[in-house]
Formats: C-alpha cells, structure tokens, sequence
C-alpha cells in the first residue's frame, strides 16, 4: 500500500509509526509533503524511508492506485481543501478529527468522496474495540442491563486546554476560524464515536445544549481566542427498536468547578460503569440481589502492540483491504462530525436540533 502523508508535523509522525507496524511491509511505500522545511527534514531523519515532496499537488499527481491511502494530518481550517484534492486524486483519504469545519464543509466531502467512489475516514476511531468497552458493548447488548434509559458521560478538567496548558506553542487552537470550535471539536469526536458505536441510534435529538469560555488569569490577550472551554447537553438517542436512551453530555477543559469524570450507563436491572479513556481500566456492574446493591468489578487492561493512536490507521487500512473493520467512514463519518454541530446550533439557537441518519 501507498500511503500519501500531507503534513509533517507531530500527528502525521504518530500516523507513520502506525503505518510501520501493518503487515506486509515489503509493499508499504510512504510519501509525505509539507511547505516547511524544517518539518520535512526532521521527518525524513525519523522515517528515512520516506519520499519528501514540498507541495502535497505534486505528491498526489501520480497515476493512483486502487489501495492508496492519502492523510491529512493538518490544522482543522485546512482539512476540507486537502481532503477534497486528496480524494480527487483518486485516493481514499483518512482526515484528522474534527473531520471539517462545518456542516457545509462536511456534505461536500461526502458528495465529493461518492463522486469518485473513494473511502473518507476519520481518525476519532481511537478508542474504538478496546476491550474494556467492548466488555461494555456485551452488558448492555445482552440486556443484562434491563430496559437502558439514561447515560452520564461527563469529563471536567480544570485547565487542560490546547494552546494555552497544553502544547501552548499551538495557538491556532484557541481561533474559532482555525480550530472550527474548543472542547466540542476536540473531545466530542472521540465522545459521539463511542457513544454512536454503543447505542446505534437512527436519530439524536439534542433537548438543550450550552457552551460556555471560563477565564483564567493564564488566558492569551496577543492572540484570537473565542472558542469555548466548557460544553454541556442533553441528548435523546432513538434506537431502531423504537426505543430511546437518554444521555447527560458534559466536557470541560477549563473549569473552576470540581474536576471529575463519569461514565456510567443505567437500566433498570442494572448499571456498568467505565472509561472509554485512560483513566481507569476498571468495568464495574450493578445490580441487585434479595434487595441489596451488588458489585461486580473487572480490571481489562489493553495489551498489544496496536495501541491507541494507531488505530485509525490500522482500522482504515483494514477497510480499505475489504477487511472486516470498526472504521468510521463515509455517511457515518458525516454523521458522527454532525452531532457536534448540531451541539452547536442547539446551545446558539437556545433550541432542540434533530439529527437523522
């Protein structure tokens, strides 16, 4: 496989580690292009194998074949253009989350990628078949859970934010027109990813949603800094079936509240409590018996030479292949990038927004 790296900064470099453990590797072949530099020259002392290019035009001018894969491992302002050349290029083309800047933006990838019968992924498939949530998946598909009707997902970090506490050097992420958003467009792709791969929803109505810019005495005045910090929602998931789960949304990475996370799906039989994340590896389930809470707690470590950040990769190659793959693709991958629009047109219309597949 060919695999057409644009960009050559950090997450592409993570994505070249990721491309180096597939199998086959006498057929892998990786190509990156980048107008600066200083970046190409210091991915090309990591990964030597690699053919440099300074313009991602001519990289992609080639005569495509039908297993290429392009990547966009760029700012978010610039994923729609990339992506579009990409997957005019005749190229399957795996983008960096957020997926695009807006709901425009979004559509138009999906008609364009139709158009030329190629595949458009999304890296938010990163905490996708991990065991603890695959254990999770099995609880509440086997009913163990009775009737499921409420989720709190909830992550608050006191100061956690891109730009400012963490790689601070990155100042784009605080401009809206740049970035696309704060902690929803961050966060939220791995969260709906995870929350549609559970609950398989046909529609998602968001009842209300806010969003709101704590401030600290740490904030950037030089720079254009307009994106949100905190973000709350709740949210109606319809299910095939005709049922519906409901799910209280929270996410911050600037608050002066209490820190905490939760992540705990309730039925009325019982409930199983997790993260989806790093904070814990811990599955507890509870249920009753003769009247008395019980527990249930399993430890579900991931081992494994794939980790994390290697699965959009490794998942997108698989697809790609004809494999049989967690991937997040297409309708889907449009779908899932519009749940957190539709976050947005909620908290600014002070309205519900519903959103079907």
């Amino acid at each position: 496989m060919r695999f057409y790296l644009i960009g050559a900064g950090v997450i592409n470099r993570t994505h070249a580690e990721a491309i180096y453990k597939l199998e086959d590797q006498s057929s892998i072949e990786i190509k990156v292009a980048d107008p600066n530099p200083a970046a190409l020259a210091s991915f090309a002392e990591q990964f030597p194998k690699a053919i440099t290019f300074t313009d991602a035009k001519e990289m992609l001018s080639e005569e495509p074949q039908a297993d290429d894969i392009a990547i966009v491992g760029t700012p978010p302002f610039t994923h729609f253009p990339l992506s579009k050349m990409a997957l005019e290029s005749g190229r399957h083309t795996l983008c960096e989350k957020p997926l695009v800047m807006n709901r425009e933006e979004a559509e138009g990838l999906l008609e364009i990628a139709k158009a030329n019968n190629r595949m458009l992924g999304c890296c938010s498939v990163r905490f996708l078949q991990v065991p603890k949530t695959e254990q999770v998946k099995n609880i509440l598909n086997s009913g163990e859970l009775g009737d499921v009707y409420k989720i709190s997902f909830v992550f608050r970090g006191q100061r956690g934010r891109p730009g400012v506490e963490w790689q601070p050097q990155s100042r784009w992420f605080l401009d809206k027109s740049k970035a696309a958003g704060g902690i929803v467009m961050d966060w939220g792709p791995y969260d709906f990813t995870i929350l549609n791969d559970l609950l398989q929803p046909e529609s998602i109505e968001v009842a209300a949603a806010w969003t709101a810019k704590p401030e600290t005495e740490a904030d950037p005045t030089d720079v254009v800094y307009d994106i949100e910090g905190a973000v709350g929602a709740m949210l109606k998931f319809q299910q095939a079936d005709g049922k519906s789960v409901w799910v209280q949304y929270e996410r911050a990475s600037c608050t002066h509240g209490e820190p905490y996370f939760t992540v705990e799906i309730e039925g009325t039989r019982g409930a199983v409590k997790w993260s989806p994340y790093f904070e814990t590896d811990q599955v507890l389930v509870k249920s009753d018996k003769n009247g008395e809470v019980i527990t249930k707690e399993d430890t579900i470590p991931y081992p494994g030479p794939i980790g994390y950040m290697d699965h959009p990769v490794y998942f997108f190659a698989q697809k790609v292949k004809g494999q049989q793959s967690p991937a997040i693709v297409n309708e889907q991958a449009i779908f899932n990038f519009l749940c957190l629009q539709s976050i947005y047109d909620s908290a600014n219309g002070q309205k519900p927004v519903v959103l079907k597949k």
